[in-house]
């Protein structure tokens, strides 16, 4: 009995190896070893044709989406951590530190209701932080994006 080829681990071994010897459907690839068939079963599809360069890859492929993807994650989590953090905060000194927050601090005004007063500025700041990155980061990206999405479908539409 003569030595059968290795077989890659994905490959079940074959019930009747005598009866059956395997057949090589292509040439030996540069890749590695060729693909092992039997006479019953289909050809395997052809490799995918590589698409013509034009120049520019569509907007869909680009890495400029993935850019605008992790400026607007950043956009969201600091505006987010600012707001949240600040009342997580307030819970957290309600539940844990009771006499920080009943501590008179002007005029008999507790800590408690100055830091609950105080919420209300931290959401326009996170608000407003939202706005900044938005303007500074996002927007632009956006746009520069949208306008060369614009220009490829002109250029599609043009062919």
């Amino acid at each position: 009995m003569s030595q059968d080829p290795p077989r890659p681990p994905y490959d079940p071994p074959h019930p009747y190896p005598d009866r059956f010897p395997p057949v090589h459907d292509r040439p030996p690839s540069p890749c590695g070893p060729p693909r092992l068939t039997y006479p019953w079963q289909p050809a395997p599809p052809p490799p995918p044709r590589p698409r013509p360069r034009t120049g520019r890859e569509p907007v869909g492929h680009h890495s400029d989406l993935r850019v605008l993807r992790s400026a607007y994650r950043w956009q969201r989590r600091t505006a987010t951590l600012t707001a949240l953090g600040y009342f997580t905060l307030f819970l957290v000194l309600s539940a844990c530190a009771p006499g920080v927050m009943t501590r008179t601090v002007a005029d008999g005004i507790p800590a408690g209701l100055l830091l609950a007063v105080a919420q209300l500025p931290v959401t326009w700041l996170a608000i407003a932080l939202y706005e900044l990155t938005a303007r500074r980061h996002v927007d632009p990206l956006a746009d520069r994006i949208r306008r060369e999405a614009e220009l490829n479908a002109r250029r599609g539409a043009l062919r």
